[in-house]
């Protein structure tokens, strides 16, 4: 059962799982109640075999403004007479908040982010946790937290060096300037941009469609993999691929795919 959601609107078509974040009044702004729900959402693909990928957009004007500041009166207040209990509170509601969206990138099925309009902030820690991202060229971006004097704290500053480079990373960061899709593109943080929406969507559903086709066990192990290896040594990730396709590699999957090219046919896996 495709589950609903306060401020997402997820739906699963063609063994692509749409999750659309929904506050399009609010420019999609990430109050309480959508990081406790982006988690049960991927965590709904994660589990549901008939999701093989996902694609994560925004309804309305704006792909993400980033976190809602209302919000800011609940993360900072509290009566907790006690400095260090309070203090210990705000950590676990950060590592709470961390793990919302590591929820995307834990997920066992590749994530795509389709950007359009503003991505600010938060949005920036959302999307870096996903396989994939993809923007309109004219999307406004922004790593905003400097611009409220805090430091980013939810994912940006420990996975974007892995995607566009640390320097580039850190005057993004250390200046809290706006940069273009087109611009994304150019530095890496975006594979490809169009000219506007519609094409978006339409562009990243067709590479969602095509990661939908192959072996849902390949691409599982692909993303496992890649993420292994960018936290461990060159040697380590090698020995893991060891392991893990001595446990793997003889599937129906691979019978299904090698008797499908002798046949000339499209194979068919399962889920």
């Amino acid at each position: 059962m495709i589950p609903e959601f306060e401020t997402l609107l997820v739906s699963l078509e063609d063994k692509i799982a749409h999750v659309r974040l929904n506050r399009p009044a609010k420019a999609n702004a990430m109050n309480p109640p959508m990081w406790g729900e982006i988690e049960e959402a991927f965590n709904w693909v994660d589990q549901t075999p008939e999701a093989r990928v996902a694609v994560l957009s925004g309804e309305g004007k704006h792909f993400c403004a980033g976190i809602d500041l209302a919000a800011f009166e609940d993360i900072m207040g509290g009566n907790e007479p006690c400095e260090a209990r309070k203090r210990e509170a705000l950590r676990r509601h950060l590592l709470r908040l961390q793990e919302n969206l590591s929820s995307i990138e834990k997920c066992r099925k590749p994530v795509l982010a389709a950007m359009h309009g503003a991505c600010i902030g938060g949005a920036i820690d959302m999307t870096s946790a996903c396989d994939m991202r993809y923007s309109t060229a004219d999307a406004i971006m922004c790593i905003k937290e400097v611009d409220i004097g805090m430091t980013a704290d939810v994912g940006t500053l420990q996975r974007l060096p892995h995607l566009i480079g640390d320097g580039i990373m850190r005057e993004l960061a250390y200046t809290g300037r706006n940069f273009s899709g087109e611009e994304a593109r150019k530095i890496g943080f975006v594979n490809r941009t169009y000219p506007d929406k519609d094409a978006l969507l339409a562009g990243v559903m067709e590479t969602a469609a095509r990661i939908a086709g192959k072996s849902p066990l390949a691409v599982r192990g692909i993303k496992e993999m890649i993420l292994y290896t960018r936290d461990h040594s060159v040697a380590d990730g090698l020995n893991y691929i060891a392991t893990w396709n001595a446990a793997m590699l003889v599937s129906n999957d691979l019978q299904e795919a090698l008797s499908a090219a002798a046949q000339k046919r499209p194979p068919e896996f399962a889920d």
